[in-house]
């Protein structure tokens, strides 16, 4: 579907989701709300450089990204770094939404655990020209204010700009998730009920 004629704010959300569940769903949701987002893209990655191998194939995890994005209005989910296949680099994918939606506003939604690594990934800067950063931060109302919606931190050079986004603490992890699968208990509440119909009929994680 070409949307981009009616697209003038965008975020990427990019991750394993090995499985998406409620966090990152809720962090989306905040994160377009907060942006005033037209549309969020899900971008479920084939293989991370800086991360092993995943438990659940492309395959599924597409499909399981599928299905949560289909709980909410403005998001979508895009295959490009499952389609090139190798090794996903974020710049790739922010060059190819750029080249998408030449004229919009986009941002690239990243979370907070992942900040350190950042220096260390392909053409940093080349990605803070493509894209504004935004760090998804999963805040509490003790936070700092420099944590807060809207401001910047500026304790860390190649972070320098990028916009701290606080978040809906939730407390759950895809290796949780997993984990929870394996030793046979309930993920419900975990995952939306779609993910977790999915997972039980392809037997993932067990």
């Amino acid at each position: 579907m070409n949307r981009s004629a009616t697209v003038t704010r965008l975020g990427i959300f990019g991750g394993t989701f090995d499985p998406p569940h409620i966090g990152h769903l809720l962090a989306a949701t905040d994160a377009a709300e907060a942006l005033d987002l037209d549309i969020l893209w899900f971008v479920p990655n084939a293989t991370q450089p800086l991360k092993g191998a995943g438990q659940g194939s492309a395959a599924d995890r597409l499909e399981m990204v599928t299905r949560l994005a289909a709980t909410g209005g403005s998001f979508a989910v895009d295959a490009m770094e499952i389609e090139r296949d190798g090794l996903s680099y974020t710049v790739d994918t922010v060059a190819a939404f750029a080249a998408r939606y030449p004229s919009a506003t986009r941002f690239l939604l990243i979370g907070a655990d992942v900040t350190e690594t950042f220096a260390q990934w392909r053409e940093p800067r080349r990605i803070r020209e493509l894209a504004d950063l935004v760090v998804l931060h999963r805040g509490s109302s003790g936070s700092a204010d420099w944590m807060k919606p809207g401001s910047s931190q500026p304790a860390t050079p190649h972070l320098d700009g990028a916009q701290w986004l606080q978040t809906r603490r939730i407390d759950v992890s895809s290796t949780e998730v997993r984990e929870r699968v394996r030793a046979g208990k309930s993920i419900r509440g975990f995952v939306p009920d779609a993910v977790a119909e999915y997972i039980a009929a392809a037997g993932l994680y067990r």
